[in-house]
Protein backbone atom coordinates (compact mmCIF):
# COMPACT_ATOMS: atom_id res chain seq x y z
CA UNK A 1 0.00 0.00 0.00
CA UNK A 2 2.84 2.40 0.89
CA UNK A 3 4.51 2.02 -2.51
CA UNK A 4 1.17 2.37 -4.28
CA UNK A 5 0.39 5.58 -2.36
CA UNK A 6 3.86 6.92 -3.06
CA UNK A 7 3.32 6.55 -6.80
CA UNK A 8 -0.22 7.97 -6.62
CA UNK A 9 1.05 10.89 -4.53
CA UNK A 10 3.78 11.76 -7.05
CA UNK A 11 1.30 11.55 -9.89
CA UNK A 12 -1.13 13.86 -8.10
CA UNK A 13 1.67 16.26 -7.27
CA UNK A 14 2.81 16.51 -10.90
CA UNK A 15 -0.74 16.68 -12.22
CA UNK A 16 -2.13 19.35 -9.85
CA UNK A 17 0.77 21.33 -8.40
CA UNK A 18 1.05 23.94 -11.17
CA UNK A 19 -2.71 24.53 -11.39
CA UNK A 20 -3.07 24.71 -7.59
CA UNK A 21 -0.17 27.16 -7.45
CA UNK A 22 -1.83 29.31 -10.11
CA UNK A 23 -5.10 29.17 -8.14
CA UNK A 24 -3.41 30.04 -4.85
CA UNK A 25 -1.52 32.90 -6.51
CA UNK A 26 -4.83 34.37 -7.70
CA UNK A 27 -6.11 34.23 -4.12
CA UNK A 28 -3.00 35.40 -2.26
CA UNK A 29 -0.36 36.75 -4.58
CA UNK A 30 3.02 35.14 -5.23
CA UNK A 31 4.53 35.42 -1.78
CA UNK A 32 2.47 32.87 0.18
CA UNK A 33 0.89 30.81 -2.60
CA UNK A 34 3.67 28.25 -2.84
CA UNK A 35 3.65 27.67 0.93
CA UNK A 36 -0.10 27.07 0.87
CA UNK A 37 0.09 24.53 -1.95
CA UNK A 38 3.01 22.73 -0.33
CA UNK A 39 1.13 22.64 2.99
CA UNK A 40 -1.84 21.04 1.23
CA UNK A 41 0.37 18.32 -0.25
CA UNK A 42 2.01 17.75 3.14
CA UNK A 43 -1.45 17.42 4.68
CA UNK A 44 -2.39 14.95 1.95
CA UNK A 45 0.71 12.90 2.78
CA UNK A 46 -0.07 12.85 6.50
CA UNK A 47 -3.72 11.93 5.90
CA UNK A 48 -2.93 9.19 3.37
CA UNK A 49 -4.61 6.54 5.48
CA UNK A 50 -7.90 8.43 5.74
CA UNK A 51 -8.26 10.01 2.28
CA UNK A 52 -9.76 8.26 -0.71
CA UNK A 53 -7.69 8.80 -3.83
CA UNK A 54 -10.63 8.67 -6.19
CA UNK A 55 -12.34 11.19 -8.43
CA UNK A 56 -12.96 13.53 -5.48
CA UNK A 57 -9.25 14.23 -4.90
CA UNK A 58 -9.26 17.20 -7.26
CA UNK A 59 -12.11 18.82 -5.32
CA UNK A 60 -10.32 18.04 -2.05
CA UNK A 61 -7.09 19.69 -3.22
CA UNK A 62 -8.79 22.85 -4.49
CA UNK A 63 -10.95 23.08 -1.36
CA UNK A 64 -7.86 22.61 0.84
CA UNK A 65 -5.95 25.35 -1.04
CA UNK A 66 -8.97 27.64 -0.79
CA UNK A 67 -9.37 27.03 2.95
CA UNK A 68 -5.68 27.54 3.68
CA UNK A 69 -5.67 30.68 1.53
CA UNK A 70 -8.60 32.07 3.55
CA UNK A 71 -6.69 31.32 6.74
CA UNK A 72 -3.64 33.14 5.39
CA UNK A 73 -5.80 36.13 4.43
CA UNK A 74 -7.42 36.18 7.88
CA UNK A 75 -4.01 35.98 9.51
CA UNK A 76 -2.72 38.73 7.23
CA UNK A 77 -5.69 40.90 8.25
CA UNK A 78 -5.00 40.27 11.93
CA UNK A 79 -1.33 41.13 11.44
CA UNK A 80 -2.23 44.27 9.50
CA UNK A 81 -4.72 45.34 12.17
CA UNK A 82 -2.15 44.68 14.88
CA UNK A 83 0.50 46.65 12.99
CA UNK A 84 -1.96 49.52 12.46
CA UNK A 85 -2.78 49.58 16.17
CA UNK A 86 0.91 49.43 17.09
CA UNK A 87 1.65 52.25 14.64
CA UNK A 88 -1.14 54.32 16.16
CA UNK A 89 0.20 53.63 19.66
CA UNK A 90 3.68 54.63 18.52
CA UNK A 91 2.32 57.86 17.00
CA UNK A 92 0.49 58.64 20.25
CA UNK A 93 3.62 57.87 22.24
CA UNK A 94 5.72 60.16 20.06
CA UNK A 95 3.06 62.86 20.32
CA UNK A 96 2.74 62.36 24.07
CA UNK A 97 6.47 62.65 24.69
CA UNK A 98 7.04 65.64 22.43
CA UNK A 99 9.07 68.07 24.56
CA UNK A 100 7.09 71.18 23.58
CA UNK A 101 3.64 69.91 24.44
CA UNK A 102 4.10 67.28 27.06
CA UNK A 103 3.09 67.55 30.68
CA UNK A 104 5.11 64.45 31.60
CA UNK A 105 8.32 65.88 30.16
CA UNK A 106 7.57 69.20 31.84
CA UNK A 107 7.02 67.40 35.13
CA UNK A 108 10.28 65.50 34.71
CA UNK A 109 12.08 68.74 33.88
CA UNK A 110 10.40 70.46 36.84
CA UNK A 111 11.40 67.57 39.12
CA UNK A 112 14.98 67.81 37.86
CA UNK A 113 14.94 71.59 38.31
CA UNK A 114 13.43 71.24 41.77
CA UNK A 115 16.11 68.67 42.67
CA UNK A 116 18.90 71.00 41.50
CA UNK A 117 17.34 73.89 43.39
CA UNK A 118 17.12 71.86 46.61
CA UNK A 119 20.73 70.74 46.20
CA UNK A 120 21.83 74.36 45.67
CA UNK A 121 19.83 75.48 48.74
CA UNK A 122 21.42 72.70 50.80
CA UNK A 123 24.88 74.03 49.85
CA UNK A 124 24.12 77.43 51.38
CA UNK A 125 25.70 78.32 54.74
CA UNK A 126 23.40 77.26 57.60
CA UNK A 127 22.02 80.70 58.58
CA UNK A 128 21.52 81.74 54.91
CA UNK A 129 19.75 78.44 54.22
CA UNK A 130 17.42 78.90 57.22
CA UNK A 131 16.53 82.49 56.26
CA UNK A 132 16.00 81.55 52.60
CA UNK A 133 13.76 78.57 53.46
CA UNK A 134 11.65 80.65 55.82
CA UNK A 135 11.26 83.35 53.20
CA UNK A 136 10.67 81.31 50.02
CA UNK A 137 9.39 77.98 51.25
CA UNK A 138 7.34 79.22 54.21
CA UNK A 139 6.42 82.57 52.66
CA UNK A 140 7.48 84.61 55.68
CA UNK A 141 8.33 88.33 55.51
CA UNK A 142 11.81 89.49 56.52
CA UNK A 143 10.43 91.13 59.70
CA UNK A 144 8.71 87.85 60.73
CA UNK A 145 11.94 85.94 60.10
CA UNK A 146 13.91 88.44 62.23
CA UNK A 147 11.40 88.10 65.05
CA UNK A 148 11.33 84.29 64.79
CA UNK A 149 15.13 83.96 64.79
CA UNK A 150 15.69 86.78 67.29
CA UNK A 151 18.00 88.76 64.98
CA UNK A 152 17.99 92.24 63.46
CA UNK A 153 16.08 92.89 60.23
CA UNK A 154 19.38 93.98 58.60
CA UNK A 155 20.88 90.56 59.46
CA UNK A 156 17.97 88.78 57.72
CA UNK A 157 18.37 91.04 54.66
CA UNK A 158 22.12 90.33 54.54
CA UNK A 159 21.52 86.56 54.73
CA UNK A 160 18.88 86.80 51.97
CA UNK A 161 21.25 88.82 49.78
CA UNK A 162 24.03 86.29 50.30
CA UNK A 163 21.67 83.32 49.72
CA UNK A 164 20.32 84.76 46.45
CA UNK A 165 23.82 85.61 45.24
CA UNK A 166 25.05 82.05 45.95
CA UNK A 167 21.99 80.50 44.29
CA UNK A 168 22.44 82.68 41.18
CA UNK A 169 26.05 81.51 40.92
CA UNK A 170 25.26 77.83 41.56
CA UNK A 171 22.30 77.77 39.17
CA UNK A 172 23.67 80.06 36.43
CA UNK A 173 23.96 77.07 34.04
CA UNK A 174 20.17 76.73 34.08
CA UNK A 175 19.75 80.29 32.84
CA UNK A 176 22.27 79.79 30.06
CA UNK A 177 24.80 81.96 31.80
Amino acid sequence: MEENFDLTYRTLFHKYYANLLFYATRLLGDEEAEDVVQDVFVELWWRKDSIEMGEQISAFLYRAVYTRALNVLKHREIVNDYEAVMLEIQKKRIEYYHPNSNDVVKRIENDELRQELHEAIDKLPERCRTVFKLSYLHDMKNKEIADTLGVFLRTVEAHMYKALKCLRENLAHLLGG
